[in-house]
């Protein structure tokens, strides 16, 4: 029997990605949305803000802009498509003076959520998060931090409290399932949205099949789809790969003589993150081949940027 080898959620959609993958139970994961839904309404009516698309425009140019008014990049969903989010009237002077080829739609949201407007809704999910008990993932789970596949449950739930005001990085998720290879997508209701981001994103690397399940209706053709794309279970071990990130902005020092193809141990220092405050040390969190360096000497680096892969044996 076939099965869904990986899965990734937008937003709230991580958490049903994390309980898919194994990470949460069901009653966790609805849990959890119902803390971060009712602690967002909250932190949404402590002052007037709000989000706007920023479509089209050069990415430097928008993401410029962006902060020029003081505002955030909350989503960064596409090529082309960048939500900006924060102050009302900081919403109404970028949409006054747009980036250069880009046109500003307003969106209809209570306020301005991943960012740091949310610091009160991410206390209390934490808070209750800290109680739920975990287990590693049994798929592949992709998190909107980086696009990176996270193999540790207690981190991905980490990851899913940072979230609340940290920006949906979808468009990265969609570079990992591309380089991944996928070729079948099930979107879970309400669908339409990411499909139709997937299929244009990655039409150039060949667009998979994809279904968007709304009604019961849809179930035969999401069995079909699985039963031709999917995975069978197997019992022989499979590469996995974790990759390594930035703890803090500045410039990625590897560690010297470390080469690609090397074997890493966990807590092994890789390198340095050099601030103005001093070196920060990077280390792998799980043993395995360092297969691939993603950042190299004096490249500038951002919190949370991709440094390192490592693959090992699962």
């Amino acid at each position: 029997m076939y099965d869904v080898t990986l899965t990734a959620g937008h937003s709230v959609g991580e958490l049903a990605a994390a309980a898919l993958a194994g990470v949460l139970p069901a009653e966790a994961a609805i849990t959890l949305a119902g803390v971060r839904g009712r602690e967002m309404a909250a932190a949404c009516a402590l002052e007037p803000t709000g989000m706007a698309a920023v479509l089209g425009g050069d990415p430097d140019e928008v993401l410029a802009a962006i902060e020029a008014h003081g505002l955030h990049p909350a989503n960064r969903n596409a090529t082309g498509q960048i939500v900006a989010a924060g102050a009302v009237d900081a919403l109404d002077k970028l949409a006054a003076e747009p980036p250069a080829r880009a046109r500003i739609t307003r969106l209809k949201v209570a306020g301005a959520f991943h960012t740091p407007y949310m610091a009160p809704a991410e206390a209390a999910l934490a808070g209750v998060a800290a109680g739920i008990t975990t287990a590693d993932p049994t798929r592949i789970l992709l998190s909107n931090l980086d696009g990176a596949a996270v193999n540790h449950g207690r981190e991905m739930v980490q990851r899913l409290v940072r979230q609340v005001t940290a920006p949906v990085r979808w468009d990265l998720c969609m570079r990992t399932l591309a380089d991944l290879g996928v070729t079948g997508v099930i979107e879970l209701p309400p669908a339409g949205t990411l499909a139709g981001l997937v299929k244009r994103e990655l039409k150039e690397s060949g667009a998979p099949e994809i279904v968007t399940l709304n009604t019961p209706d849809d179930l035969p053709a999401a069995r079909d789809l699985i039963a031709r794309h999917g995975m069978a279970p197997s019992h022989e071990p499979t590469m996995q790969f974790r990759v390594v990130v930035a703890p803090s902005a500045g410039t990625f020092e590897p560690a010297d003589g470390l080469a690609e193809g090397e074997t890493l141990r966990t807590g092994q220092v890789i390198g340095h993150v050099v601030t103005r405050q001093g070196p920060v040390e990077v280390t792998a969190h799980s043993s395995g081949l360092l297969t691939e360096w993603l950042a190299h000497h004096d490249d500038p680096v951002a919190p949370g940027q991709p440094l390192a892969r490592i693959g090992g044996q699962h």
